[in-house]
């Protein structure tokens, strides 16, 4: 479902829209006056209630459930109608698939702006969005059409259930700040990233619902666009770690702070709390009146917090607990007991005694006749020894090292045994990135969890538009590496993989000047490496130089594309 569809949005006539307006302008933070709409939790976006229309509003279309929308939309819910437009749970019946659309009068005052977001959120195109299929005007009706993710969860419904774990918080805040960092490179905002505008997929992903259009729908606007959504994305941040919302008023299910106290830092408020995390959360909150640490500034614009994300120590998942086995006891049958009567408690059971040997004149023949055979057998066993011994020296093998006996294994190899990766980080390559904040879930041992390469138009060879892209793996220590594998998420045409043995998490040079560890290609869904020889080295990159052909998923569009859900080295 995460394909857009490529033909689908009609940009060529925008002249008579109002362009969406994303100033990339930093104000200080004293004497700026912003506008920053005061949501609760009746406004939420998935449990809005209807409500009679603004005066003067053009009222929402009167639509039911199974009308089509172009021959090809059929609208099945209603999930919010909301000052003269609504929102629809539809699906597409030409691609079979369930879709998100907004629809609004074509005579509504806010209807030439929200075409214009949607066209400009569409132009986009970046994954971590929620993107947007359509946007039409079309008999007196405006509509725009989304995808609909339904294996996602909205941050609202997880933090119902508990804060979010240290690790779960910083990839929401990591992914958050990088996706809207990038809307706002290309002057788009969001303006209203709400709890119910971001999800996560059942991979771990992040993604935000509604940019630019969200705002569009209800006539929100910011003169610092980029301040208002940093601020915005240090409450989800304070929401996650705490389970409330950082201003006084309740909203999304949240309880707000307590009256006239003012906004006090996360870990004041909830035992526990990550103290990097809870300084994060009041860096980007300076806005509405936080204060930072002394060494720290605060964070202004989505790019700032991504750089203050970058500058922290990463945080780890935590450790899976171990389950010890339940303790072994011998069944009766073991100890010997089968079939036979349970002692009732307290009776002292008697001894019983040995068998009586042999005495009889049919066990001394027995006795005899055993003895007889191992004699024999003892001679036997020896003459062939013997004979072997002397045609080995005929024929001149005294020198041998077989090993006969079986119970000598220092000719063998020794198996290679795994090595523990302390630490990891995405090589940069010509200034581009492909998913740093999830660098850990490759060697997290969490299968669901992954690393993902962007997605490429020409393949399965990156070269020449780029000559691969790479992770480097430090071990703590100088090991021998001699093998690796990689469980990985798509298979077909061919996945090649090299090790290298570099200096340092940041190598000083080209791949040309490391040393080659071992190159190995697979067309399935798993890659193992082995090298001529061991390499010793304390920091390896994983360098992917061909990627697959695959399908949209849940996350990427089609396209030649990569992910890594778990790297084993061993040495």
């Amino acid at each position: 479902m995460a394909e857009r569809s490529t033909a689908a949005v009609d940009v060529a006539d925008t002249s008579g829209d109002e362009p969406l307006t994303a100033k990339a302008e930093q104000a200080t933070a004293d004497g700026v006056a912003q506008t920053r709409e005061r949501e609760t939790a009746a406004d939420e976006d998935a449990a809005e209630t209807e409500r009679p229309t603004s005066r003067g509003a053009p009222s929402a279309p009167e639509l039911h459930s199974g009308h089509k929308l172009a021959r090809r939309y059929r609208l099945e819910e209603c999930v919010t109608r909301l000052d003269g437009f609504s929102s629809w749970r539809a699906v597409d019946e030409k691609l079979r698939r369930a879709v998100g659309v907004h629809l609004l009068p074509a005579d509504h005052p806010r209807a030439r702006s929200v075409l214009a977001a949607a066209r400009s959120s569409a132009l986009l195109g970046d994954p971590r969005f929620v993107q947007v299929l359509d946007a039409v005007e079309e008999n007196d009706l405006v509509y725009v059409v989304h995808e609909w993710l339904p294996d996602a969860t909205e941050l609202t419904t997880l933090l119902a259930a508990s804060p979010l774990e240290p690790h779960d918080a910083y990839q929401l805040v990591s992914q958050v700040s990088q996706a809207m960092a990038a809307a706002h490179r290309e002057g788009l905002a969001h303006l209203r990233l709400t709890p119910s505008a971001v999800l996560r997929t059942s991979t771990g992903q992040y993604r935000i619902r509604g940019l630019a259009v969200n705002a569009a729908l209800r006539g929100i606007s910011s003169d610092t666009p980029q301040r208002t959504d940093t601020e915005a994305i240090g409450a989800l941040l304070y929401a996650s770690l705490t389970q409330r919302w950082p201003y006084e008023d309740d909203a999304y299910g949240l309880s707000g702070l307590p009256k006239d106290v003012g906004l006090i830092a996360p870990d004041q408020v909830r035992a526990g709390v990550h103290r990097g995390l809870s300084e994060l959360a009041m860096r980007a909150l300076v806005n509405d009146g936080a204060t930072a640490s002394r060494q720290d500034p605060p964070c202004t614009t989505p790019e700032e917090l991504v750089k203050a994300i970058g500058e922290m120590p990463r945080i780890r998942p935590p450790e899976p607990a171990f389950t010890a086995p339940p303790e072994y006891q011998r069944t009766t049958y073991q100890q010997g007991t089968y079939g036979r009567t349970a002692a009732h408690p307290g009776v002292t059971q008697p001894v019983q005694a040995p068998p009586a040997p042999l005495q009889s004149r049919t066990g001394k023949a027995l006795k005899w006749a055993v003895s007889a055979l191992l004699i024999a057998a003892l001679g036997l066993g020896s003459w062939q020894l013997a004979d072997a011994l002397m045609d080995r020296e005929k024929s001149g093998d005294s020198g041998s090292t077989t090993n006969t006996t079986g119970g000598n294994d220092k000719g063998q190899p020794k198996p290679a045994k795994p090595i523990a990766i302390k630490d990891a980080q995405e090589l940069p390559v010509g200034g581009s990135l492909q998913s740093p904040a999830n660098v850990d879930n490759t060697f997290d041992g969490d299968a669901s969890t992954l690393w993902r390469t962007k997605t490429f138009t020409d393949g399965p060879e990156l070269a020449p538009y780029k000559p691969g892209v790479g992770i480097v793996y430090d071990l703590g220590s100088e090991k021998d590496v001699s093998e690796a594998t990689a469980a990985l998420r798509y298979s077909g045409d061919h996945t090649t993989i090299s090790l290298y043995a570099t200096d340092s998490l940041t190598p000083s040079g080209g791949i040309e000047s490391m040393k080659k560890i071992g190159t190995a290609k697979t067309s399935s869904d798993s890659l193992q490496l082995k090298a001529k020889k061991p390499v010793k080295t304390r920091y390896v990159l994983l360098w992917m130089t061909a990627v697959p052909n695959s399908g949209p998923d849940s996350y990427y569009r089609a396209g030649y594309k990569q992910a890594i859900t778990d790297v084993k080295l061993k040495g």
